[in-house]
C-alpha cells in the first residue's frame, strides 16, 4: 500500500487522537500486540462521545454509550517507537444502533495500519437496558459531521 498524507486522511474524521506507542505495547513478535489497536479505536470513540455527544459528562448519563460489537481487521504491523493517528466518526446512525468506523495510522511509516468498526448501543444506566438513542445524540452527530 503507498504512503498517504494521513493528516489529510484524518481530516475527514470528526474526531482524531494521536497516541504514543509504548514499549510494552509488543509482543514476542515484536510488533504490537492486536489487542492494542482496540484500546486506541477505544480512546477516539471515548473522546467522541465525551466530548462531542455527552458533552464533558459521561460519568454522569442516564443514558450512555456501550460497546455492543467491534472488529478490526489489521494491515500493517506497528513498532516501537512510532505514534498511532486514530481517526474516529459515526458512519450511521440507526433506530436503535449507531454504527462507527475507525482508521489508525503509522505516523512513522505515514500508512493506514488497521481499519475498525464499532456498534455502539445507547443504554439505560436506570434500567441496565438498551433504550433510545438521545436526540441530543442525534443532533450532535449532525452538528459535527454534517
Amino acid at each position: 500500500m503507498p504512503t498517504v498524507n494521513i493528516y489529510t486522511e484524518l481530516s475527514e474524521y470528526a474526531c482524531h487522537v494521536s497516541i504514543p506507542v509504548q514499549w510494552g505495547n509488543m509482543d514476542a513478535f515484536q510488533h504490537v500486540n492486536n489487542v492494542i489497536y482496540l484500546g486506541w479505536v477505544e480512546s477516539a470513540r471515548v473522546k467522541y462521545f465525551d466530548e462531542y455527544l455527552c458533552k464533558n459528562n459521561l460519568n454522569n448519563l442516564e443514558v450512555g454509550p456501550i460497546l455492543a460489537w467491534q472488529d478490526c481487521k489489521y494491515l500493517f504491523p506497528v513498532t516501537y517507537p512510532d505514534t498511532a493517528e486514530v481517526g474516529f466518526r459515526v458512519s450511521e446512525v440507526k433506530s436503535d444502533r449507531i454504527l462507527c468506523e475507525a482508521r489508525i495510522f503509522s505516523k512513522k511509516h505515514n500508512r493506514l495500519v488497521a481499519i475498525a468498526n464499532n456498534v455502539i448501543m445507547p443504554y439505560s444506566i436506570k434500567s441496565q437496558s438498551k433504550t433510545k438513542i438521545p436526540l441530543e445524540w442525534i443532533d450532535a452527530i449532525e452538528e459535527l459531521q454534517g
